[in-house]
């Protein structure tokens, strides 16, 4: 038995050396891809929202990084139904903060487009999906002003009607063309923390009111059946990770 477990050793160590090398440029990609991903939660988890700005306008570069950002949003069917209006004009941004004056140097009212609810060749129809696509878009307008080093805060306009219709008016917008949000932009003059709002409370598995499932966090090899343990090892070697691990279990002695 001995023997086996001898040849055994020796052959997963021959493998595991094969594989090294190419883990290496793995792990290297491996890295890299976390470091984005922690960025990206990082942004998401620190973005608050900015009401104070300085009295410094934001450039073009930067909206149209924003637009872009927003339009990379998901939208059901591709239908796209949102349409961005970029407001510079101080007269036009008194116009629109209505009883919440503001400093901001830029405004950008994410609209609706109901033309766009029907697919090209008339099959399907989404008449209210364009509200969720509108919002989607909008948040990755915040995130993305958010990871610029700008400050943005999202201000409501539709289901209320009628500061609905004040914007249109305001905008000059054809029916088709619904307000659902103005974002102020700029660069912040405050500061505030962010809030942390997760609450389990809020959770619900598998269905409403069930409870998480507790996950088995670590395990014993000793305690595995033949086959797990088989299947162990061998998640070992395409990790290049075994030769330790099976040196000071398998080698005679």
């Amino acid at each position: 038995m001995k023997k086996f477990f001898f040849t055994f050793a020796v052959l997963v160590l021959t493998l595991g050396a094969c594989t090294t090398q190419g883990n290496e440029g793995e792990k290297s990609t491996g890295t890299e891809g976390q470091d984005k991903g922690q960025a990206a939660i990082e942004n998401i988890m620190s973005r608050t929202s900015i009401r104070k700005y300085k009295d410094q306008p934001v450039e073009q570069e930067k909206i149209d990084i924003m637009l872009k950002a927003a339009m990379a949003a998901p939208t059901a069917v591709n239908l796209q139904p949102w349409h961005f209006i970029v407001i510079t004009d101080k007269e036009t941004i008194g116009l629109l903060s209505g009883k919440q004056p503001t400093n901001a140097p830029l405004l950008i009212a994410v609209c609706g487009d109901t033309d766009k609810t029907t697919t090209p060749d008339g099959k399907m129809k989404l008449p209210d999906f364009w509200v969720e696509d509108v919002s989607a878009a909008t948040e990755n307008l915040l995130l993305a002003a958010h990871a610029l080093g700008l400050g943005a805060v999202w201000t409501g306009v539709y289901p209320a009607m009628e500061r609905v219709s004040e914007v249109a008016n305001v905008l000059n917008c054809p029916q088709n063309i619904v307000p659902v949000v103005v974002v102020r932009v700029g660069y912040p003059d405050e500061s505030p923390a962010p809030k942390d709002k997760f609450n389990e409370e809020n959770i619900s598995y598998d269905k409403f009111g069930g409870k998480k499932k507790l996950l088995l966090k670590s395990f014993k090899t000793r305690n595995l059946p033949k086959s797990g343990f088989l299947v162990f090892v061998f998640s070992l070697i395409r990790r290049g990770r075994c030769g330790t691990w099976l040196a000071c279990r398998c080698l005679p002695g």
